[in-house]
């Protein structure tokens, strides 16, 4: 099993801050899945205005960390022509949000590759906190140039 670190993913995946999501990919099995680790801090911008008074991650950010963890798998699979290339939404699916992302937790990003037709992947997500499911969700994303 391989895994990527922050310089890595920025070569694989276009995003930055303050929108990059996913700081390591561990377990990174191509074709199949992969684990994306972010580590949650009171600096992220989100946090200024939800909530000041009780920082919470919104769902949205932990469903685009699964998507960010998703496309580097997709990357991984592919090979290097895939590099920099975009990976769009199509559907967000059954998502599930089961407590709250607080500063200061290390989220773990779990995706697995339901099935891929073309630029069209499939994939189920969940994140763990302490082992605890945080969030789920299944989506589908097209790659694209």
């Amino acid at each position: 099993m391989d895994s990527v670190n922050i310089l890595q993913i920025m070569e694989m995946i276009p995003h930055r801050y303050p929108m990059l999501m996913v700081d390591k990919v561990v377990d990174l099995v191509a074709d199949e899945s992969a684990t994306g680790i972010k580590n949650v801090t009171a600096n992220e911008s989100y946090f200024q205005g939800h909530f000041p008074e009780g920082p919470v991650m919104p769902g949205v950010m932990i469903i685009e960390s699964m998507a960010q963890t998703a496309a580097v798998l997709v990357v991984h699979t592919l090979g290097a022509g895939a590099k920099g290339k975009l990976v769009y939404f199509m559907s967000i699916d059954n998502s599930r949000f089961r407590k709250p992302v607080i500063p200061g937790d290390r989220m773990l990003v779990d995706v697995m590759k339901l099935r891929s037709r073309g630029p069209v992947w499939k994939f189920s997500g969940k994140a763990r906190v302490s082992d605890e499911v945080v969030a789920e969700a299944t989506f589908t994303a097209m790659i694209r140039d």
